[in-house]
Parts: structure tokens; C-alpha cells; sequence
């Protein structure tokens, strides 16, 4: 596979220090609109060519597949301009800034029939493939509670930088620079941690959002810091379970930390997941009666690019995929819906939502 890494961002330098290790993928090519950082990334990870345009490198054309790392409001023209191109692409997460922009790209990606995967980097996590295949062997029997939380404190901790002088950290925080915040940013990280350990889709949802003050009148620079900081979620799943899902990058004390509670009427689970880290227990079987929990050995499991490579070179289709990261936007959508309407939201709703906003507008 020849691999052309479109945007070199920090998340940028993960990505090529992953498809490094993998056997029969050459990166060939990097494109980013700042020359100097392009120059400094390819010479970085041994990148004979560098563009500052997508229509150029379309033009030269000399790669079968795309990893898009560029900021969220890019995935979208991006991404449609490479398919149209029959280009495969691993595109980061999340897919766009709102439901009909990834539909969109869903609907693209399919009717092309190329090999498209969204970056939910914590399917990666052996411990929560592992949980999903208890759930649905029904070890811990029905479903009926879960908690889910994603937490991240770069906002009180300069360990990952300094958000207010850096612009890879600003940007997020700023709704003009197509943000939408924790919930849309790490929101969809932990929706799917949720659901697919769940093995159950989000079905209804009512969601808070805060943007707390960060510094005087909110603004540094350019940006305007307005998109949410913190969220919490009540859900309803598909298979009947209810839940609480929060996330927020004030969480003093976790530097980044997913962790996830499964209660079924038969036994329980929990994946915990750190930089320093994965970890799964377990309530089953005998133990239940004195709420007993053991650790779980997960063994391992192949990473996203890896598994994205695998399938460019079968020409297959592989999940997360386009349609699979769109049906979260959606959940997405209405959870920001519910924080205007302050009432519970059906996510099959959401596009009967909007057409009812545009009519008021109007």
C-alpha cells in the first residue's frame, strides 16, 4: 500500500509512527498547507515527498490510500475530494462537524465501493474487544446499566502542553474553528466505547454541555473559546439498557483515562484504560453473590492501521467504518439538540429535529 498522510499535525506523527511498523506499507508522500512543517515532518519519518495542496498530490496521484489526520472541519471536503479520486481513506474521528456532512461521506464511500475506516482509536484496547465478547455471550446475561467516562485534565495541566498558547489545543476549544467541543471530540470516542462493549446502539438521549470560563472575555487571539468543555449524558440503549456517559478535559488528576461499567442481571464488567494501560474485571458466575471481581487476561489485538492495511490489500470492508462513525454524529446531533430543547430526544428523531429548526427559522 502507498500511503499518503494528508495533514501533519501532532495525532499526525502517531499515524506515521504506526503504518512505519507495518509490513508492505510504504508512506510516499505528506501534505499540509504550511510547507516548513510538511518539510519537517516527512524528513522526520523518512517521507521522500511533500505537497501544499490536496489538488496537487491528486494530480501526481502516485497512492492507493489516504490516512486524513487534518482538523475536523477538513474531514468533509477532504475526504469526498479523495474518493472521487478512488482513493481509500482512514480518516480520523470525528467524521464531520454534523450528521448530514457524514452521511454524505458514507453515502460517497459506499457507492465507490473503497476501503473507508474512521480512526476510534480505542477499539485498539484488547480489554473492551474482549468485554464485547462476554456481553454478547451472554456471560453477563441482560444488559441493564452502564457507565461510561472519559477523562482528560490538559485544561488544568500543562503535561501535554499548554492549550492557551498552542494552536493544536486552541482550536478546540473554539465553536468559529469547527469545534464542537469535548462532546465532539472525545464524545464520540466514548460513545463508541459505550455502545460497542455494550454490543447495543444508543436508542434515546438527554445531554448537559458547559463551557466553563478559561480566561478573561474567553478569547486568545483568533479564537473564541465557546464550544463545551465538559458533558454528561443520560442514554437508553437498543437493548434496553440504561446509561450515563460523561466526559470533560477539567478532570484534575487523569491525564487521559476511558473506563466503562457493564452491569448485566448476571454478572458485571469494567474496562479501565490509561496511558499506562488496559486492565478488564469481571463480577461473574459465583462471585456475583459477594460482588467478587477477578482480573481478565484480554490477550492482544491488531491495531486500526494495521487492520486498515490488511483490508486495502484484500480490497474488503472494515469497521469502524464511514456509516458506522455517521450513526454516531447523529447521537452526536441530538445530544446537542436535547441541551437547546432541555428535553429527551429520540436519535431516530434527529433529522425531523432539524427540518422542524429550519422551519422556525424561517
Amino acid at each position: 500500500m502507498r500511503l499518503l498522510i494528508l495533514g501533519t499535525g501532532g495525532m499526525a506523527n502517531s499515524h506515521a509512527q504506526a503504518f512505519a511498523k507495518i509490513d508492505g506499507v510504504e508512506m510516499v508522500a505528506a501534505v499540509d498547507v504550511d510547507p516548513s512543517r510538511a518539510r519537517g515532518f516527512a524528513d522526520m519519518h523518512g517521507i521522500a515527498r511533500i505537497f501544499t495542496s490536496l489538488e496537487d498530490a491528486i494530480a501526481w496521484g502516485e497512492f492507493d490510500a489516504v490516512t486524513n489526520v487534518t482538523p475536523d472541519k477538513a474531514h468533509h471536503p477532504t475526504t469526498l475530494a479523495l474518493i472521487a479520486a478512488g482513493k481509500h481513506v482512514l480518516c480520523e474521528k470525528p467524521l464531520a462537524e454534523n450528521y448530514d456532512k457524514a452521511a454524505e461521506m458514507a453515502d460517497a464511500a459506499e457507492r465507490s465501493g473503497l476501503v473507508n475506516m474512521v480512526n476510534l482509536t480505542y477499539r485498539n484496547v484488547a480489554p473492551l474487544q474482549r468485554a464485547r465478547e462476554l456481553v454478547l455471550a451472554g456471560e453477563i446475561g441482560r444488559v441493564r446499566h452502564l457507565e461510561a467516562s472519559y477523562l482528560q485534565s490538559w485544561l488544568v495541566s500543562k503535561a501535554w502542553g499548554d492549550w492557551a498558547s498552542e494552536s493544536k489545543w486552541l482550536w478546540r476549544l473554539s465553536t468559529k474553528h469547527g469545534s464542537n467541543g469535548v462532546l465532539g471530540d472525545v464524545g464520540i470516542h466514548i460513545l463508541d466505547f459505550a455502545s460497542y462493549g455494550a454490543g447495543s446502539a444508543v436508542d434515546r438521549v438527554f445531554a448537559r454541555l458547559k463551557a466553563f470560563d478559561k480566561v478573561p472575555d474567553n478569547r486568545i487571539g483568533e479564537y473564541e473559546l465557546d464550544a463545551n468543555d465538559s458533558f454528561a449524558m443520560t442514554a437508553e440503549f437498543e437493548n434496553g439498557a440504561m446509561g450515563v456517559i460523561h466526559a470533560s478535559r477539567w478532570a484534575t488528576g487523569h491525564l487521559n483515562e476511558l473506563r466503562l461499567r457493564l452491569h448485566g442481571d448476571k454478572g458485571a464488567l469494567e474496562v479501565i484504560h490509561t496511558p499506562d494501560g488496559s486492565r478488564l474485571k469481571a463480577c461473574l458466575g459465583a462471585d456475583v453473590e459477594k460482588a467478587i471481581w477477578r482480573d481478565l487476561d484480554a490477550g492482544t489485538v491488531p491495531t486500526n492501521y494495521q487492520r486498515f492495511a490488511e483490508a486495502v490489500a484484500a480490497g474488503q470492508a472494515v469497521e469502524p467504518s464511514f456509516r458506522h462513525a455517521a450513526n454516531l454524529q447523529k447521537v452526536l446531533d441530538v445530544a446537542i439538540e436535547t441541551e437547546r430543547e432541555r428535553r429527551e430526544l429520540d436519535v431516530a428523531d434527529v433529522l425531523s429535529v432539524e427540518e422542524e429548526r429550519a422551519v422556525v427559522g424561517g
